[in-house]
Parts: C-alpha cells; structure tokens; sequence
C-alpha cells in the first residue's frame, strides 16, 4: 500500500469528508509515523478479545487489523500478542478498545491506534465472524477498504473508491506543493474578506 502511504489523512479527509474519519478516541499511542493498508476485520463483544488473537494467525501481511470492542475495560492485547501480529506482517492494529503492555509494544515498534491502555486483559470464549463489516471509531469499515492512519487521525477509504480517491487526493499534494505561503495568504485572505463582506462585517 506505498501509494497510500504517501497521503497524509488530511489529504484524504479533504477528499472524503467527515464520515470516513475516525473519531479522536482513538489515537496513535506512541509516534509510530504514518501506517496505510487493507483492513481485516474484527468484532470483540465486551470483556472479550478472543477474535482479535485469531485474526492475527488468519490476517494475510500487509494488513491492518480494525477491531470493533464493545468496551474500553479488558484489554484487547498485549506485548505478545502485537510481536506475533508483526512477525506475521500484519502491519498494525486499529482497536475502538484499550491494550496494555503499551512500553513493550513501543519497544517493539508495533503501530497501535487505540482509545487507551488499561492493564486487565479480557476473556477468550467469544466466537465471531472475522471479516465482516464493523464499526469502529464511528466508521463503516469494511473488509479490504484501506486505513490510513498517523498522528493526525484515521481515515478508512472504501475499497470501491480506492483509484479515484488517490488521483483526487495527488492533485491536491500536487497543488499545495507548487504554491508559495504568500500565494495561500493572499487566497485566504481574499477568501474570507469576501466572506465577512457578505455578511456585513465591518472592513
């Protein structure tokens, strides 16, 4: 996914609008820089993380593992756990739930983007469905739509939009690259003078 990896979320925000980005809870844990790649997906019910430490033995390399949580209570993983997904190639876990074994997961270099860490882990009883549409951080991901995540926020492209999602979102890198600040200045400027004006405000 290198040509996904070369779109900062906010380009892609930009061209997909507020429904395709996640919401802030979850974050970037520690400065992993910027992951991109196909998701395969994971529902956990509460207390339960049974499903995530299946998937990281049935993700293909390359993917990134989205994991609907029904809590931010019990842990969904651990330092192990995300050593044996990146051994595998997974590239990094998307959870809209808690893990723990933050320092040994930094230390590993394992991108995680979570709603936090807490230090008792779940239960392993609960079978689900791996790969089916799930919600997490407020978005319909699907299997194979392509996450994009860094320290700006997760965007989920749809996998039926990827071609032109990244000829839109190259055009605009392309323009910003070949305008100065002076250039954006005067734009804005005369932007928002002329909506001020349209409203009345005071020159």
């Amino acid at each position: 996914m290198s040509d996904f990896s070369e779109i900062p979320p906010t380009t892609l925000a930009d061209v997909l609008g507020r429904e395709q980005v996640m919401n802030l809870g979850i974050h970037q844990l520690w400065d992993s820089g910027r992951v991109a790649g196909p998701a395969f997906t994971v529902r956990c019910p509460p207390g339960d993380n049974l499903m995530l430490h299946a998937a990281i033995y049935r993700a293909e390399p390359g993917s990134i593992i989205v994991v609907e949580a029904g809590d931010a209570d019990y842990a969904l993983a651990g330092g192990n756990v995300c050593a044996v997904a990146q051994r595998r190639g997974v590239v990094a876990f998307v959870a809209d739930g808690v893990i723990r074994d933050v320092g040994e997961v930094r230390e590993l270099g394992f991108p995680v983007f979570a709603r936090g860490v807490v230090p008792f882990p779940g239960t392993k009883s609960a079978v689900e469905p791996l790969n089916v549409p799930v919600r997490c951080g407020g978005v319909t991901v699907n299997p194979g739509d392509i996450v994009v995540a860094d320290e700006e926020g997760i965007v989920v492209v749809p996998a039926d939009r990827q071609e032109q999602v990244l000829i839109d979102a190259r055009k605009i890198l392309a323009k910003e690259a070949g305008e100065t600040l002076d250039d954006w200045e005067r734009a804005h400027r005369a932007k928002i003078d002329q909506t001020l004006a349209d409203h009345d405000f005071p020159a």
